[in-house]
């Protein structure tokens, strides 16, 4: 496990080992996802949007779009 400590100004430097194995370097930007209450993920914001496939599981049941519609309409938006 790789540790890192926060400076005064709030910064942190990721470790050499982390970096490369999320592919970033000098310049590129990383976004921080919480994945559950004080429990975040690391993702490098220059990856490809597949990376992020899984991350939120699929519906139990297929949404229609009627009932996407239905919902847009309850949250106050229009058709």
């Amino acid at each position: 496990m790789s540790a890192a400590t926060i400076t005064s100004k709030g910064q942190v430097t990721i470790p050499k080992d982390v970096r490369s194995r999320l592919g970033v370097g000098t310049g590129d930007r990383v976004e921080f996802v919480e994945i559950q209450a004080g429990v975040f993920q690391i993702v490098a914001a220059t990856q490809d949007v597949r990376f992020l496939k899984g991350i939120v599981a699929k519906p139990a049941k297929p949404v229609t779009l009627e009932g996407m519609d239905r919902a847009i309409i309850e949250m106050g938006g229009s058709n």
